[in-house]
């Protein structure tokens, strides 16, 4: 792909979101109003900036990436604005924001490269188990946790009357795989060898997993005692994932499938909430006014999409709770059709190819890992909250990457999307 056909896909991108917000605001107010024009310029702002920086500070990096990452953006920006005018509106300022971020990433790592963060691995470590316990602050405090859906994974800052929240654990997933990518990839070879055994199963050294293990088993006890279960999986699969990257043996892959199959079970027996979305998961009509209401309600959405949609402004998306963030797929669905939902879906598949083609072709172990913990975050994130919203498993509550609505997973998933883009140059350059 040439650089003009990257910016003309760039521009596209910004045209898809100025268009279908156009479509919305003609459909429900029967008139096209700023807000066709705000979202246009956002995009062609927030992408227009992300290009800039890529070719000034990451030339070599694959012309693949941002074009890919704007069409689904712009989806999403079109859903969110759909569903909720407000939150569309915000995510535009959190989507300039993470373009910032995404900049002043590319402009860390110029002269620096990828290699600096290989040094401060256990600094990355301690940062991101610092973001994961943010949330179990007072709530009384200028800065505390805060409970949202019996969830205690927010942080709410107060400015006066008002208040912002956030996150912090988007970020943690980031700065936990980096320090992964870099630990696996100085410790790949004893993490091979198998010197040891437990009956039949072949297990390496205690002491050089014992990083790992430690970090993982705080960050997991910190997510569990939030009831954040949805993290808990995805980090746990990002870390079998790396270590069977790392070391090509299978033993991590079946362990790991052993001991999910164990967390799950452990899960629902544990947690009220936990057996509660199984229920609504397995019969979300024996209960369908508490506990498999929403879930019900996603089902009768996908199946008023059919092929073409409702119409953008046309379904009725509302009726779907928490639909801005957790069933923004059934959302598109239903206004796009099955159509839109798999042209949306293969525009994932193409950034995870692209991800791991990165991954593959770098030579430098460290640069390989962390573009392939990075996309396996990307990967798994989608697959959970796309796999849940379709009954394919229950319902995790995590958000569906530049498309839900939420700062905090934009800003990092951007950041994603900036080291993949630096891992690439480097390898080609």
């Amino acid at each position: 792909m040439t650089k003009r056909t990257e910016a003309l896909l760039v521009v596209l991108s910004a045209a898809i979101a100025a268009a279908g917000t156009a479509l919305v605001t003609v459909t429900t107010s029967a008139a096209i109003t700023l807000d066709t024009l705000a979202a246009g310029a956002t995009h062609t702002a927030a992408f227009g900036a992300l290009l800039v920086g890529f070719r000034r500070w990451a030339p070599g990096a694959s012309r693949l990436l941002l074009p890919l990452v704007g069409f689904i953006t712009a989806v999403g920006s079109i859903e969110v604005f759909r569903i909720d005018p407000d939150l569309g509106r915000l995510q535009r300022w959190w989507l300039l924001l993470a373009a910032s971020i995404g900049l002043l990433t590319l402009r860390f790592l110029r002269r620096r490269g990828i290699g600096a963060l290989r040094r401060y691995r256990y600094l990355f470590l301690v940062g991101a188990l610092a973001l994961l316990a943010l949330p179990l602050l007072p709530g009384g405090l200028p800065v505390g946790g805060a409970t949202v859906n019996g969830a205690r994974l927010w942080v709410r800052v107060a400015f006066g009357d008002r208040s912002l929240s956030f996150q912090p654990g988007e970020g943690a997933k980031v700065l936990i795989v980096v320090f992964l990518a870099s630990y696996l990839a100085d410790r790949r070879r004893a993490l091979t060898e198998m010197p040891r055994s437990l009956g039949p199963v072949r297990l390496p050294e205690p002491r050089q997993l014992l990083p790992v293990l430690l970090g993982f088993a705080v960050a997991f006890l910190v997510l569990v005692y939030q009831r954040d279960l949805g993290a808990s999986l995805l980090l746990f699969v990002v870390v079998v994932a790396l270590l069977y990257a790392a070391t090509g043996r299978g033993t991590y892959l079946a362990s790991g499938a052993a001991l999910i199959a164990g967390g799950a079970f452990a899960a629902v027996t544990s947690f009220s909430h936990v057996a509660t979305r199984v229920d609504a998961w397995l019969h979300p009509f024996d209960d369908y006014a508490t506990g498999g209401y929403q879930v019900a309600q996603g089902i009768f959405a996908l199946a008023e999409g059919g092929l073409v949609g409702a119409g953008l402004g046309s379904g009725s998306p509302w009726l779907i709770p928490a639909a801005a963030t957790d069933y923004v797929f059934v959302a598109i669905v239903e206004e796009l059709g099955m159509a839109g939902g798999l042209a949306l879906l293969a525009a994932f598949a193409m950034l995870i190819a692209v991800g791991f083609g990165i991954a593959l072709r770098a030579t430098d172990a460290f640069r390989s890992l962390l573009a392939a913990g990075l996309t396996i975050v990307l990967a798994v994130q989608t697959l959970l909250i796309i796999g849940g919203v379709l009954r394919m498993l229950p319902l995790t509550g995590i958000t569906l990457p530049f498309v839900s609505y939420g700062g905090s997973s934009l800003l990092a998933n951007v950041v994603v999307i900036s080291l993949l883009g630096r891992i690439s140059h480097e390898e080609r350059t």
